[in-house]
């Protein structure tokens, strides 16, 4: 079972104080994020690949761009990406994991950030020891949802596609990993409506605990 980490499995919602603590809207937190997002898919699709840190601090000089901080603007841009390393998970995740692992369930990170970043999230929420691997797609080569970031974690797993699953929390995420042959999960944490220009997930969840719930 693969996890996605960002907005998945951690809650990145104090993001939006780090904004509004150098004198930002906190509002911009979810769009420099979807920019984020955006311009490392702009990437994949051209052959390219950059690291979730570079260009997420790149993104956010461009969206804090003319507005009036109260701190220089390499100050600024430390803050709002420190902020990363303190997040936490979403209150149902450590339940969530213990239950899942409890299947014996092979648990295995695949996020387009670091995988420093999510060791540090698990060690937070005392569920480290449960989660197998922590992969990455720096070592990938190119970010999800592109075909090759699946195949890598598969690779790594040693598992065929039909053996594995991706939850998460974003419906492209989950399209790029149908594509790659894997089931898929939706960690729907927004009580959304699923896009139907996507293929339908194979399950949908509003919590882990639910998902370990409806394997059992």
């Amino acid at each position: 079972m693969l996890f996605d980490v960002n907005e998945t499995l951690s809650d990145m919602s104090p993001l939006a104080g780090r904004f509004e603590d150098v004198g930002a809207p906190a509002h911009l937190a979810r769009t420099w994020f979807a920019e984020l997002l955006r311009d490392g898919f702009a990437l994949a699709a051209c052959g390219a690949i950059e690291s979730f840190a570079t260009l997420g601090a790149e993104a956010l000089r461009v969206r804090l761009h003319g507005h009036e901080l109260n701190r220089s603007f390499d100050q600024a841009v430390e803050h709002v990406i420190s902020g990363f390393s303190g997040l936490e998970v979403h209150p149902d995740v450590p339940a969530g994991i213990r239950a899942l692992s409890d299947l014996d369930m092979r648990l295995v990170t695949l996020s387009n950030g670091s995988a420093s970043v999510a060791d540090a999230l698990l060690q937070g929420a005392g569920v480290r020891d449960h989660v197998e691997r922590l992969l990455s797609v720096d070592d990938a080569g190119v970010w999800k949802p592109a075909a090759g970031a699946y195949a890598y974690a598969l690779a790594e797993c040693g598992v065929e596609p039909m053996d594995a699953m991706l939850v998460a929390a974003h419906p492209w995420d989950l399209e790029g990993a149908r594509r790659a042959g894997l089931a898929t999960v939706w960690l729907n944490r927004g009580k959304g409506v699923f896009p139907s220009y996507f293929r339908a997930p194979d399950i949908e969840v509003a919590t882990l605990g639910e998902l370990a719930a409806s394997l059992r």
